[in-house]
């Protein structure tokens, strides 16, 4: 082996083991972060040497992490007692995963009456960033071999229930997204802006919203709100099969039960209370 040969095989080596040691000092820095979440949990609040002491680790190093989790908004300070507590983000963050347990648990029993009733596939949708994520799924004695869509994300403007959830966004969110590009599933995926708002106003105005063929060729949808006890949008429940089934003559009955079983869900979560 040259000699160069060998300063470039060191340097490999010295490079490796200072990937691996910045990999494991950022691991670990996140492992100290989740300890000092899970001390403020248990304790209330603390402050700066009470948490370097549980973590065994210097004081500048327990500050390093208060201050990357207090400019995130996991963690807030006290000014008047110098301590620190458990900030809104983390209420936020516990908040959605609380509303897709909840709306799993309640809805199955609303899923399933619906699905028996009208024999075809029903789920229940949040919004997860820029798509809707089926979360719970019935079926109907209808749609037995029709697709599984449990956990799939699929577009909002191509959806029933991805309009639903666009519709009932803050107006600066869902300007957003409609600013992009909105790809082309079928000849029927609405794509032009101008023709999407309309759509979501008539969601809004008519308390449901359709798509047929405009996902897939051959498939059909309506879905209707899901709301919280405060009146938020929180979900969409949807009804899809095939076209021939979920024809014009079939939607507005459809439609209807589809809201009614909204309805139903939204009150299980404390609307109307």
């Amino acid at each position: 082996m040259t000699r160069t040969q060998k300063q470039a095989e060191q340097t490999g080596d010295s490079s490796e083991k200072q990937h691996g040691r910045g990999a494991g000092s950022a691991v670990q820095s996140v492992d100290r972060a989740v300890s000092v979440l899970e001390i403020l949990a248990r304790v209330g609040e603390a402050g700066v040497t009470e948490i370097a002491e549980e973590l065994d680790v210097h004081k500048s190093t327990a500050f390093r992490l208060l201050g990357v989790l207090e400019n995130r908004g996991l963690v807030a300070q006290a000014k008047d007692r110098g301590k620190y507590y458990l900030g809104a983000a983390v209420l936020r963050l516990a908040g959605a995963a609380a509303v897709r347990l909840d709306i799993s648990q309640e809805g199955v029993p609303v899923c399933r009456e619906l699905a028996d009733e009208l024999g075809e596939t029903v789920n229940v949708a949040v919004l997860d960033d820029d798509a809707a994520v089926n979360i719970m799924q019935a079926r109907g004695t209808a749609s037995v071999t029709a697709q599984n869509w449990l956990g799939r994300r699929t577009p909002l403007h191509a959806t029933s229930s991805g309009k639903v959830l666009l519709a009932h966004m803050p107006p600066t969110l869902r300007e957003g997204l409609l600013a992009r590009a909105l790809p082309r599933f079928t000849e029927r995926t609405i794509t032009g802006t101008s023709v999407l708002r309309a759509e979501l106003e008539a969601v809004v105005e008519q308390g449901y919203g359709v798509t047929i063929e405009e996902l897939e060729l051959g498939l059909a949808a309506v879905a209707a709100p899901i709301r919280a006890h405060d009146g938020k949008v929180i979900g969409a429940i949807s009804v899809s099969g095939p076209v021939y089934r979920l024809n014009s003559d079939r939607l507005p009955e459809l439609a209807k039960r589809t809201v009614a079983a909204g309805a139903e869900l939204s009150r299980r979560m404390g609307y109307g209370f």
